[in-house]
């Protein structure tokens, strides 16, 4: 594959995804939002990648969404169909993160301002380096504060109180306040992020193929599930399809041998 805005990097099963407009600072442009769907819708049938990494290049993550004139749909009967389809076009990014088989790993460096902020929300994992400013820019544009999954990711990730706080005002959360509130697993120097990314993606590869890509599965469902016993039924349906899988009993002969085991993701 091959992207304008777009850089990949194979690792073995572990592709490494960057933004690549740093000229820009890597604004999120019309064709990167198309490019960035591609590649997650994509990855449905590209199984034979397992993680992914994604980070920017250049000296941040991502400035938010390019407000150049691209942006904005013309003027002229028929804007508000055209500009639904634009909004669509952005929002489609965060849907295909989440409903993409492999587990997502963002690594934060500088700003992720905007549609920046939403790419990091919509990573299953999150990483920063010291200098890592988050913030919901668009109510600071004149637009509402919610967007590109913002108003639902958050929330659940740091809390109504912290989230209202930071979608009502467009503030920066540095660093330090992303780890306090779990917004962020880690800090580390700028250097070593790519490092701790591999490492995790590394102890994720160590784990079935379908155990890894259900559990991602099953956590977007259960985040919405409406009590525990609708997230039990889930869990016991994951459970009961793995347990029927070449995987499991090669994991538990290689437990038994002790050795590390052999998937065949059959």
């Amino acid at each position: 594959m091959s992207y304008a805005t777009l850089k990949l990097d194979r690792r073995d099963a572990v592709e490494i995804l960057s933004l690549n407009r740093p000229q820009a600072l890597n604004a999120l442009s019309p064709q990167m939002a198309e490019e960035l769907s591609d590649y997650f819708a994509g990855l449905k049938s590209r199984l034979d990648v397992r993680v992914v990494v994604l980070r920017g290049e250049g000296r941040l993550f991502c400035a938010g969404a390019d407000l150049g004139t691209d942006a904005f749909a013309e003027s002229g009967a028929g804007r508000a169909q055209r500009q639904m389809a634009m909004q669509k076009l952005y929002s489609g990014v965060v849907r295909a993160m989440r409903a993409c088989p492999q587990p997502i790993v963002a690594l934060i460096h500088g700003a992720a301002c905007g549609g920046g902020f939403s790419l990091a929300l919509a990573a299953d994992v999150r990483y920063a380096a010291p200098n890592a400013r988050m913030n919901a820019a668009y109510i600071k544009v004149g637009l509402g504060g919610c967007d590109m999954g913002a108003g639902y990711l958050l929330p659940r990730l740091v809390g109504l109180s912290n989230a209202s706080e930071f979608l009502l005002t467009g503030r920066f959360i540095d660093a330090e306040r992303a780890l306090r509130m779990g917004l962020v697993s880690e800090i580390a120097p700028e250097g070593e992020l790519l490092d701790l990314g591999l490492k995790l993606a590394a102890d994720m590869l160590k784990t079935a193929p379908m155990g890894l890509r259900l559990t991602k599965e099953t956590l977007n469902a259960e985040i919405d599930a409406p009590g525990l016993d609708a997230a039990l039924t889930l869990e016991d349906r994951q459970q009961v399809i793995l347990l029927e899988t070449a995987d499991h009993r090669e994991a538990v002969t290689a437990f038994l041998e002790k050795r590390a085991p052999l998937y065949k993701d059959a």
